[in-house]
């Protein structure tokens, strides 16, 4: 039972991840999905499958190289010299993605609680500052509140929008390019995956047991795949009104009374701060290779560049942005698919790195 606990912990610390500003506002899926029509529950699913394979072998390959941060991932991968250029280039990826989701957090205070979209931005980072020295620890457990609840919410909204006479188009016809919409999934899961490393790769280097590792990304794959699909049929059933908005699931969710989107806001606020959280400990755990700094001196000096970064905007940052660092991230899926070492045994742990 204990392995099991300790599956079902990766599990939710894979599905906070990947489920950020983007993912819990519904944005990232109607980018991603819902755009394409009756393609997009097919979409999903390869989508889901990608995320189960290519996430136990992450966590697999990281255990059996011992990585203690994801640029010993990319080194293994890419070779010394062009995985250390790998690894800076994924820092600055990492670095913009977190300002979207310091952003998205500043939109929820802004268009939902009607306070100030700069007072959420410094609430946002003091709670990350502070959360962030408590280590992978706090992150696992944070995670493993949240990600249950969001499934169990978007359900919730699911159930409720689907079944209605006026529920909308879940089979329209999709109107993007081929090329488009067969590109879709593999954009969306390289992205994604490649940006999970930065708490996958040391998580699955602290924990190293295979059958735990596999049994994690088998059931955070499946769960991030649900979240989809519940997410692009309740999308669906509201086209064309919430299109260009924000924060298109708060909209879905006020129909259904001031609780409900109470919850709702206040539990996308909590996907983006786990996701911020998660990508902040990896970038802190790779400059840590590079520099004597303490970790409160780069967690602040990171948070400080994601609040310029995050003057910006949330919607402009999160169109421009993701699509672009999708494609880039194609020749890291490539790479880590290709990768043939983990066709044999991962040896026992010798010591936990986290």
């Amino acid at each position: 039972m204990a392995g099991w606990w300790r599956s079902v912990q990766i599990a939710f610390t894979f599905i906070g991840t990947v489920v950020g500003a983007g993912f819990a506002s519904g944005r990232e899926v109607m980018q991603f999905f819902t755009r394409f029509g009756h393609w997009g529950p097919v979409l999903i699913l390869l989508a889901t499958a990608i995320f189960v394979w290519v996430g136990a072998k992450m966590m697999l390959l990281s255990a059996r190289i011992r990585a203690s941060s994801y640029e010993d991932l990319n080194k293994y991968l890419f070779g010394e010299r062009l995985g250390r250029i790998a690894s800076h280039f994924m820092l600055v990826i990492l670095l913009a993605v977190n300002a979207v989701m310091l952003a998205g957090a500043g939109a929820v205070f802004s268009e939902h609680l009607h306070l100030n979209f700069q007072f959420g931005l410094l609430v946002t980072m003091l709670a990350c500052f502070l959360l962030l020295r408590k280590g992978m620890s706090a992150i696992v457990a944070v995670n493993t509140v949240i990600a249950p609840l969001m499934i169990m919410f978007s359900i919730y909204l699911l159930v409720h929008t689907v079944p209605e006479p006026d529920s909308g188009p879940f089979a329209a016809a999709n109107t993007a390019s081929p090329l488009a919409t067969g590109m879709s999934p593999f954009l969306y899961a390289a992205f994604n995956l490649s940006l999970a490393q930065a708490v996958l790769v040391p998580l699955g280097s602290a924990i190293g047991d295979s059958q735990t590792l596999r049994r994690g990304a088998w059931l955070g794959g499946i769960g991030i795949g649900l979240l989809l699909l519940a997410s692009h049929f309740t999308l669906s059933s509201r086209l064309p009104d919430i299109t260009g908005l924000n924060i298109p699931m708060a909209r879905i969710a006020e129909q259904f009374g001031i609780w409900v989107h109470g919850l709702y806001i206040l539990l996308i606020y909590s996907e983006i701060f786990t996701t911020l959280i998660s990508d902040l400990y990896g970038m802190i755990r790779q400059l840590q290779q590079h520099t004597r700094l303490h970790d409160n001196v780069l967690a602040a000096g990171l948070l400080l560049l994601c609040f310029a970064i995050g003057q910006f905007g949330f919607g402009k940052l999160l169109s421009t942005l993701y699509p672009l660092f999708g494609l880039l991230s194609l020749g890291w899926l490539y790479l880590i698919c290709q990768d043939r070492l983990l066709r044999r045994d991962l040896p026992p742990p010798s010591a936990p790195n986290a």
